[in-house]
């Protein structure tokens, strides 16, 4: 699957439970999204719910932002790097970060990095249109 289609097809999921918790306040939805939570009441949000599995190994991972605003990807690929496409990378270039390099094609690997799925970040960031948020991450 794209990065893309992926983008697209989670900002849908996205959507419906933020409408479902439209009288909920800011701080009530963000909590709403704490993993024990999803996996309980939105167990088709992530693949890795039915695994009872966290894509990052963390005490409080929160799924509000299931991909980060600092994650830059573009399906087509920004360039080329050694006959290999740039295909995403990390705006902020996170420490935290990696590189993941394939046959044809190079992509940031996000695993190690806890930024957006901490609470204090996503209160930082947060709007209740997570597309807002994210509109940046996409040259698609």
């Amino acid at each position: 699957m794209s990065y893309i289609n992926w983008f697209e097809k989670h900002a849908l999921k996205h959507e419906k439970i933020m409408k479902k918790l439209k009288s909920l306040s800011d701080d009530e939805v963000i909590e709403y999204f704490l993993y024990e939570n999803m996996v309980k009441n939105e167990p088709d949000f992530c693949p890795l719910y039915e695994q009872n599995r966290k894509c990052h190994d963390m005490k409080e991972l929160n799924c509000y932002l299931c991909a980060c605003s600092n994650f830059r990807f573009k399906d087509s690929g920004f360039k080329q790097i050694k006959e290999k496409s740039l295909k995403s990378y990390c705006s902020i270039n996170s420490k935290d970060g990696a590189v993941f390099e394939g046959k044809e094609a190079i992509h940031q690997d996000c695993s190690g990095c806890m930024v957006p799925h901490k609470k204090a970040f996503i209160k930082k960031v947060f709007k209740r249109d997570w597309r807002e948020i994210m509109k940046e991450v996409s040259e698609d």
